[in-house]
C-alpha cells in the first residue's frame, strides 16, 4: 500500500537518557509501540530507553527534599560536562522528590513545570489512548531525564509548555527535580549558540510542516474537485443530450398534431390511442432489464410487425418500442385514427409519446444524479454545521467514497456496516479527512484493480472502523515508518508524507482515539477506533 506518513513529533516534552532531545532512552532508541497483536502504532510519546547501562541505587539512599552535592551530579552523565559554577548553579536549584511505587509524577496535558532526572528506581510513561492508558516504555537507567525537556523554547502563541505523556513510578523512586522557569532561561544563557540552532531547526520543521501540510490539503482538494467535476461532467452531458433530443420529439410531435388535424379523425379510435399511449407510458417506468440477445430478437420481431403494417423506418422504431417494453401482441390493439388499416399515423404518434417519456425519464436520472453528487459533497464538507456534533461514521463513509469514485475505478468496493453502532462525538469533517487519506493509499496500491472493504464493528467501549485493500502490502520495516512525518513510499512528486501524519493527529490529538495499521500482501487493514461515550473531546490540535 503507497503510504504517507504521520505526526510530527514537534512537542519535545518528552523523556529521554540519553544526548536526543525527545525522550527518554539508555544507549538504544525505541521508535515504536508495538502491542501483542503485532499491530503498529504511532509511537504515542518520545521514547524511554531500553534500561541499558547502569541501574539506579535504591531510593533509600537519598531524602526528600535533599540538595545533591556538585560532585554527586557530575556523576550523571547529563551534566558531567558541565563547569563547576554550572554545576553550583544547577546544585543550588534542584532538589530531590521521592515518590513510592505506583506514584504519579506529572500528569499528561498538565502545564510542564519542572525538568525530572531519574536518581533512583524504575519510571514508566504512559499516554491516554481511546480512554485506556497506554505504557509507551520504561526505564530504570540512573540519569534519564523527563518532564519539561522542551521548555527552553518559545511554545506557539497563545499556549504553553504542556506533558505530553504521564510519568509513573515502577518502584520506589528518587527524582532531581529542576523548576523549568528557571532552567529554561540559564540553559539559554550558557549555550545560546546550541540553543539558538536547536531552536532554529525545530521552528524550521514546524513551518515546513504547515507549510506542506497546507499544500497537501490544497492537493487534496484540487484532486477531489477534479473527480467531482468530471462525475458532475457526465449526468450533466447526458441531460443536456436529452434534452435536445426532447425538443426534437415535442417539435415532431407538434407537425404530427398538424396532420392529423387536416384528416377525418375518427373520434372513438382517437380516444383509443390516447388510453392506449397512457398504459405504453406507464409500461416505460417498468420495462424489464434484457440481455443484449434478448433485446436484438424482440427488435427484430418488432421490425417485422412493423413492416407487415406498412410503417415508414420500421427498424428505427423497433428499439423505441423494445426499450419500452412494448411487444407487437400489444401493438395490435393500436386503432387506425384515419379510418382503414393504415396505423403509420397512430404508430408515429405513440413513438414520440414513448420516447418523450423515456427522454424525460433520463433528464430525470441525470439531475437525480448531480443533486446527489452536490449533496455528497456538501455532507462531506460539512457545510453549515457546527465544528463538532454527534456523528454516525457511516455517513461520512459513504460520502467520501462518493467523492473518490473516480479514483476507485476498476476497484471492488463492500461496505460492511454495523447500522446498530451510535453515533460519536467528532469533528465530521476532519473524520472524512481521514478517511480520504487512507482510502486514496489503498486506491493508489490497488492501482485500479483489486477489493476495498470497508466495515465497522464495536470493539468494547470504543467504535473501530477498518479500511482494507488488497494491495501489495506494506513492507515490515516500512510499517514502523509511516506514521512518520514527511515519509512517503510513494515516487518523487507523488506524495508529501503528511496524509497520515494529518491522521494520525485528527485520530488521537483531536479525538482521543488510536490509529493503527497491519499488512501483509493482499490485506492491508488500517483500524481507527474512536471512543464511544459523551466524553469531552482533546483540545490538542
Amino acid at each position: 500500500m503507497s503510504v504517507s506518513g504521520s505526526d510530527a513529533g514537534s512537542d519535545m516534552d518528552g523523556v529521554s537518557g540519553g544526548a536526543d532531545m525527545d525522550g527518554v532512552s539508555g544507549d538504544a532508541d525505541v521508535d515504536l509501540d508495538v502491542d501483542l497483536d503485532g499491530d503498529v502504532g504511532r509511537e504515542a510519546a518520545t521514547p524511554l530507553g531500553s534500561g541499558a547501562g547502569p541501574a539506579a541505587p535504591e531510593a533509600g539512599s537519598y531524602t526528600q527534599g535533599q540538595r545533591l552535592a556538585p560532585d554527586q551530579l557530575r556523576t550523571l552523565f547529563l551534566f558531567e560536562a558541565l563547569a563547576p559554577e554550572q554545576l553550583d548553579w544547577v546544585a543550588e536549584r534542584s532538589r530531590v522528590e521521592l515518590f513510592p511505587a505506583g506514584g504519579l509524577v506529572y500528569t499528561e496535558g498538565e502545564p510542564a513545570a519542572c525538568f525530572y532526572v531519574l536518581l533512583s528506581g524504575t519510571i514508566s510513561m504512559s499516554r491516554r489512548v481511546a480512554g485506556d492508558e497506554i505504557e509507551t516504555v520504561r526505564s530504570s537507567q540512573r540519569g534519564a531525564y523527563a518532564g519539561a525537556t522542551a521548555s527552553f523554547t518559545d511554545p506557539p502563541p497563545g499556549s504553553q509548555h504542556r506533558y505530553p505523556t504521564s510519568l509513573r513510578t515502577v518502584t520506589d523512586a528518587a527524582l532531581m527535580a529542576l523548576p523549568a522557569e528557571e532552567f529554561a532561561p540559564q540553559l539559554r544563557r550558557w549555550f545560546p549558540m546550541a540553543m539558538h540552532l536547536i531552536e532554529g531547526m525545530l521552528i524550521a520543521q514546524r513551518t515546513s510542516q504547515v507549510v506542506i501540510g497546507q499544500r497537501e490539503k490544497l492537493l487534496s482538494l484540487g484532486a477531489l474537485t477534479a473527480g467531482l467535476t468530471h462525475e458532475l461532467n457526465n449526468p450533466a452531458a447526458a441531460a443536456v443530450r436529452a434534452t435536445s433530443s426532447l425538443r426534437d420529439r415535442i417539435a415532431g410531435m407538434r407537425g404530427k398534431l398538424a396532420l392529423l388535424a387536416k384528416k377525418n379523425i375518427d373520434a372513438d379510435a382517437l380516444k383509443r390511442l390516447v388510453d392506449l399511449q397512457e398504459d405504453a407510458v406507464k409500461r416505460v417506468a417498468d420495462a424489464p432489464v434484457l440481455s443484449p440477445l434478448d433485446t436484438s430478437d424482440r427488435e427484430d420481431d418488432m421490425g417485422t410487425w412493423l413492416e407487415d403494417h406498412d410503417v415508414e423506418g420500421a427498424w428505427e422504431l423497433a428499439p423505441v418500442f423494445v426499450a419500452a417494453g412494448l411487444t407487437p401482441d400489444w401493438m395490435q390493439q393500436l386503432p387506425s385514427v384515419t379510418g382503414g388499416d393504415d396505423l403509420a399515423g397512430s404508430v408515429r404518434w405513440l413513438a414520440y409519446s414513448v420516447e418523450t417519456e423515456m427522454l424525460m425519464t433520463e433528464i430525470e436520472e441525470a439531475t437525480r444524479r448531480i443533486s446527489d453528487l452536490v449533496t455528497a459533497a456538501k455532507n462531506y464538507s460539512h457545510m453549515d454545521r457546527a465544528g463538532h456534533e454527534w456523528v454516525d461514521v457511516h455517513e461520512g463513509l459513504k460520502g467520501t467514497l462518493v467523492m473518490l469514485t473516480y479514483r476507485l475505478r476498476g476497484i471492488t468496493v463492500v461496505k460492511e456496516f454495523d447500522r446498530t453502532l451510535p453515533k460519536v462525538l467528532a469533528y465530521p469533517g476532519e473524520l472524512n479527512q481521514v478517511w480520504t487519506n487512507i482510502i486514496d493509499n489503498a486506491a493508489a496500491a490497488m492501482d485500479g484493480s483489486g477489493t476495498l472493504t470497508v466495515r465497522t464493528s464495536r470493539d468494547g467501549d470504543v467504535l473501530l472502523v477498518e479500511i482494507a485493500d488488497t494491495g501489495p502490502g506494506i513492507p515490515p520495516q516500512l510499517q514502523q515508518r509511516i506514521f512518520e512525518p514527511f515519509f512517503t513510499t510513494k515516487g518523487v512528486g507523488e506524495g508529501t508524507g503528511l496524509g497520515l501524519d494529518i491522521s494520525w493527529r485528527i485520530v488521537v490529538n483531536r479525538h482521543g482515539g488510536d490509529i493503527r495499521v497491519t499488512s501483509r500482501p493482499g490485506d492491508t487493514r488500517f483500524q481507527v477506533r474512536l471512543p464511544l461515550g459523551g466524553g469531552a473531546l482533546p483540545t490538542s490540535a
